[in-house]
């Protein structure tokens, strides 16, 4: 069992780019970090790569780990050391915290079931991120992935594994926001359509449009 309640099966059907918009980066980038086993593509690791939802999970807990500082080469240490006890997904199975250097110590620390796995630059006191903290970053994967961190009052959006192949949707709904944003763009044909056929508040198309324009920054990004 992962982090976000997943279990040990994949789950979802996703592309290197849908992953990236749930994580925050470019598709590019996605591929990147499944290459250098950061992260699996547990879907197909053939031409294109397919991947899960729990691998979309693992991204977003590399993204965090990178924004806090810790080295590529330090989180592929710590996947392979901590992949055989704890599966496939480690960075979301295995009780991971990292540990900030002293004062003008340049250091990083996984913490691994109470005890210092060295995979930085030596021994550092805990103070940056605690493994609570990485599992809330993974649990906004299911409201909707790493844009809902930049525009937190995003509340209308779900991503369930098991529906629509792991498709961002409105919430309770079988409605993707990329239809829903698309239409909503599209001039005052498409609004009445969402609000007359689809029966959706504004707030639900608000929140589609704001969560799309979100994502294609990170299509965009380099």
């Amino acid at each position: 069992m992962t982090a976000d309640g997943s279990s040990d099966r994949p789950r979802g059907w996703y592309l290197a780019g849908e992953v990236g918009q749930l994580v925050g980066v470019s598709g590019e980038r996605i591929g990147q970090w499944a290459r250098r086993g950061y992260i699996r593509s547990s879907r197909s690791s053939g031409v294109p790569r397919v991947y899960s939802f729990q691998d979309a999970a693992e991204a977003m807990a590399v993204h965090e780990l990178l924004r806090r500082g810790v080295r590529h080469l330090d989180i592929r240490r710590a996947v392979a050391n901590t992949r055989a006890k704890y599966g496939d997904w480690p960075l979301t199975a295995a009780p991971l915290a990292t540990a900030s250097a002293l004062a003008g110590r340049n250091r990083i620390l996984l913490v691994l079931n109470g005890d210092l796995l060295d995979i930085g630059r030596g021994q550092g006191a805990q103070a940056v991120l605690r493994y609570t903290t990485l599992k809330a970053v993974t649990a906004l994967l299911r409201q909707g992935g790493w844009a809902i961190r930049e525009v937190p009052d995003i509340t209308h959006i779900e991503v369930d594994p098991d529906r629509l192949s792991g498709r961002p949707t409105i919430r309770n709904r079988r409605l993707p926001v990329a239809k829903v944003a698309e239409l909503a763009k599209s001039g005052y044909g498409g609004l009445r359509v969402l609000r007359e056929d689809y029966e959706l508040e504004r707030p639900e198309i608000r929140d589609a449009v704001r969560w799309h324009d979100k994502v294609i920054e990170y299509d965009r990004a380099a």
